[in-house]
């Protein structure tokens, strides 16, 4: 699907508050509710906009570490820990990724004994690599049109 200029203004609206009503998306960008709704339906059926969430504070709902850990696998581990890797409540966010390391994981954690324990799981899988997150720099950053 071609995304035009009217499209990305709507999808900014979404990306900015999904919960915004279709009417203040049709003000804002300049056309009719239906027709906002018509494009976002169109959207979502060409994958273009994949669904919709909630983002929760990690450390609001009880963890007091945040952790970016990357894995370089074993040989002959790589696939067995992808499907792992699914299984993890930790983990928030996983990359497989190019380089020295297969994989990059973000990670959510109670406290340093939980990330130990949760290292001495990944370490029968390949050689880990962990950092601890201070703060976010860029935190849920809209996608924005490509530069052309």
């Amino acid at each position: 699907m071609s995304i035009d200029t009217l499209n990305w203004k709507i999808l900014k609206c979404l990306q900015q508050n999904a919960r915004m009503s279709n009417a203040e998306i049709g003000r804002r960008v300049g056309i009719t509710s239906p027709a906002v709704s018509e494009r976002i339906k169109k959207m979502e059926d060409s994958g273009v906009i994949q669904g919709y969430t909630t983002f929760v504070s990690p450390f609001e709902a009880g963890y007091q570490l945040k952790a970016l850990i990357t894995l370089r696998a074993f040989m002959g581990m790589l696939k067995p820990f992808l499907e792992k890797v699914k299984t993890y409540d930790e983990v928030v966010n996983c990359y497989r990724i190019t380089g020295n390391e297969n994989i990059v994981m973000e990670v959510v954690l109670k406290n340093q004994k939980h990330l130990e324990a949760f290292i001495d799981q990944l370490i029968t899988y390949g050689e880990t690599k962990t950092q601890i997150v201070l703060s976010h720099v860029i935190k849920y950053s809209e996608v924005k049109p490509p530069l052309k």
